[in-house]
């Protein structure tokens, strides 16, 4: 899976650019705050119609245009991919893949797939169970898109069940029994299925994972992951009548996969609130290059791997680490500090803001 050309049109601070990108390793570099990061974060969007930086689509036009416009040469295996995207601040996207108009977000799942490193990553290690969660239900979607229908299935039978909760006040009426054990039931066969997948995935992961961490790292250290799912033992329908009244009284489902935890450990102790920030760093890459590699397997073929910043967040020797131990494949990478000293990249990108915020790419 490859990019081969880029061109963006009113994109965040670009008004046009036109890069040619090769099968390698690309470094784009440049100060912070002069647009580095914009041109893998619309190869990003192409893939998943999102920012990793979460903002609004309206915020990637730039300001005083009416859309953006992305615009990519691709490959996936033998098949030629051109992928158009129109972004309006105000309105529906489109999308075209080989000038045929997608319908459904849904439609553009598996044409190009890419594995995004930030510095935000951090959270996977740091934050609340919600991004480990989101980590893992995207991996699953990677590896398979069939597995987004599930996880949109779960959010949809979540907000009905949540509204019901809500509108009962509190009050288990008879006509509220009948339409909550409707939701309990498609809570229960959407949950437990989604459980399994998320607990199935995580024991491929692991392996992967202590392997990545100790290339990164230099030393071996075991590194383990578990899913964490209390309910699992007596399973979801009887765990949802034990909290049936909480639930009622809190307008609120309290129990289920959307309350999942899944833990980082690192040697005996969790990785969230024993790591050393360096860890920590460490596991949140480790995370994306072994989420990397499982989705490769599956598509037997690698995303496009973005780094953003990655350096930033490591040492020189972990930074030097990484460069030794890059998976095949393309690779877009930006830097604000260069390259390491034995870092070697196919192509070189120099990025550069003019005194009106707009930018230019050198090398282009």
């Amino acid at each position: 899976m490859q990019v081969d050309r880029l061109e963006l049109t009113d994109f965040r601070n670009y008004r046009h650019v036109e890069l040619q990108l090769g099968p390698g390793l690309t470094a784009v570099l440049g100060r912070n705050g002069e647009g580095k990061s914009n041109l893998i974060e619309a190869v990003a969007w192409l893939a998943t119609q999102s920012s990793f930086r979460g903002v609004p689509n309206e915020a990637l036009v730039r300001s005083g245009a009416e859309k953006a416009i992305i615009r990519a040469d691709a490959r996936r295996g033998a098949r030629d991919l051109l992928i158009e995207a129109e972004l309006v601040a105000a309105g529906r996207n489109r999308i075209q893949i080989n000038r045929q108009r997608l319908q459904r977000a849904r439609d553009l799942l598996g044409y190009l797939q890419v594995t995004v490193f930030s510095p935000d990553d951090l959270s996977l290690v740091k934050g609340g169970p919600g991004e480990r969660r989101r980590y893992v239900d995207d991996l699953l979607v990677a590896r398979a898109a069939k597995h987004d229908l599930l996880r949109t299935d779960l959010d949809r039978i979540l907000r009905q069940r949540n509204s019901l909760l809500k509108q009962s006040g509190g009050r288990l009426t008879a006509e509220v029994e009948a339409t909550l054990m409707v939701w309990n039931h498609k809570l229960v066969e959407t949950g437990e299925a989604l459980a399994t997948e998320r607990e199935r995935l995580l024991t491929e992961l692991e392996p992967g994972l202590c392997a990545a961490y100790d290339q990164l790292a230099g030393t071996p250290a075991h590194v383990g992951v578990r899913y964490m799912a209390p309910w699992r033992h007596e399973g979801l329908a009887a765990a949802l009548a034990v909290v049936q009244k909480d639930e009622l009284r809190r307008g609120v489902s309290l129990v289920g996969p959307h309350r999942d935890e899944i833990e980082l450990r690192l040697g005996d102790l969790p990785a969230r609130t024993h790591a050393s920030q360096g860890e920590q760093r460490s596991l949140a890459l480790a995370l994306r290059l072994a989420g990397h590699r499982l989705v490769t397997e599956a598509i037997t073929a690698p995303p496009v791997l973005l780094l953003d910043d990655v350096f930033s967040e490591l040492d020189p020797v972990r930074a030097d680490a990484l460069m030794a131990h890059l998976p095949a494949g393309q690779t877009l990478l930006t830097s604000a500090q260069g390259l390491p000293p034995g870092g070697v990249a196919e192509l070189v990108f120099e990025v550069e803001a003019a005194p009106d915020g707009s930018a230019t790419v050198r090398g282009a």
